[in-house]
């Protein structure tokens, strides 16, 4: 079933790309551990983040002893397919083209590329 939802915040996209790699009931101590590989948050950010997120329906708690666990509501290839769907018709008018020439700043495309385009654009024709 496809949901709508709002654009996340960067630092909250952070919380739910450490979700979508991590299992299911991960604490909000598993996540400070992969958060602070990239950066440095505060226990208290972490914790005010994952409670905007359940709001948002991104994230289920499940209550285990003194433990909050953190499981993802919505699919990262969901958020993601809604996201690029988004910049797709807000930004380019839903132009393909300008979207890829956009991509490549008007430099050649490798032929590699080319073809995985080309590719693409079959396998959506059948």
């Amino acid at each position: 079933m496809k949901h709508t939802f709002s654009r996340l915040p960067a630092s909250e996209l952070q919380i739910m790309q450490v979700l979508w790699e991590g299992h299911p009931d991960m604490s909000r101590l598993e996540i400070q551990q992969v958060i602070h590989r990239k950066r440095d948050l505060a226990p208290t950010t972490i914790n005010s983040l994952l409670s905007r997120l359940e709001r948002k329906g991104f994230v289920s708690v499940r209550k285990e002893g003194k433990n909050n666990l953190y499981t993802p509501l919505v699919e990262k290839e969901e958020y993601r397919g809604q996201e690029s769907r988004a910049v797709l018709q807000q930004v380019f008018d839903n132009s393909l083209g300008s979207f890829v020439s956009a991509l490549y700043d008007g430099k050649k495309i490798p032929r590699d590329k080319l073809k995985e385009l080309e590719e693409l654009v079959k396998s959506l024709e059948e």
